[in-house]
């Protein structure tokens, strides 16, 4: 899902930049500019909405998340001396979505879309959703702090030192709380899978 709210900020459906829209004193001529972020905004947008949902488990607050931080990095010229891009956007959305993060009740998180199916029959996609749905429950259970570092190595693919930079926390505790991670959702399954036996 690309988050549609991008368009308000001065983002077109395809990450182009609308004309008016802000724009920092910079040494590339300004269409050159534009160009430039228009790429990062169509490389990375799905990863940064992804990385802003992991957090606030809401559509709307993520793609809120995404166009803020995208507006910040559009205003500045940090994204332009990025040594890893995936990491950078990656740390700036999660600030922003943490400063957006509710204080006292967390939400439901809502179905995620893109778990479709592709199977031929009835039979195999109702185990397969069901087994997703499971999971999916099992991992929102999850202590908060190894929820994070999981959600954003399995579904983000983001590495150890990636993690930490996001998280700013010392990379080896992102190794422990995500060995820690799948074993409790390890733990969890088999407890399941005996219940259901």
């Amino acid at each position: 899902m690309l988050p549609s709210s991008i368009v308000s900020a001065g983002f077109g459906l395809n990450g182009e930049l609308v004309k008016g829209s802000p724009d920092a004193s910079s040494d590339l001529p300004a269409a050159e500019r534009e160009a430039t972020f228009a790429g990062l905004v169509e490389r990375h947008s799905r990863v940064m909405f992804r990385v802003a949902f992991s957090l606030l488990r809401n559509a709307q607050d993520a793609e809120d998340a995404v166009q803020e931080a995208f507006l910040k990095l559009y205003r500045g010229d940090a994204w332009r001396r990025m040594e890893d891009e995936k990491a950078f956007l990656a740390r700036t959305v999660w600030r922003v979505a943490l400063d957006r993060m509710p204080k006292k009740a967390e939400r439901p998180i809502e179905a995620d879309e893109e778990f479709a199916s592709g199977a031929a029959s009835p039979e195999s996609t109702a185990v397969r959703e069901a087994q997703s749905a499971l999971l999916r429950r099992m991992i929102e259970a999850l202590p908060e702090e190894l929820r994070r570092v999981l959600v954003l190595s399995a579904i983000e693919e983001l590495n150890s030192r990636e993690i930490a930079e996001v998280i700013e926390v010392p990379e080896g505790t992102v190794r422990t709380r995500l060995m820690r991670a799948r074993e409790e959702l390890k733990r969890r399954y088999q407890g399941a899978k005996e219940v259901r036996r």
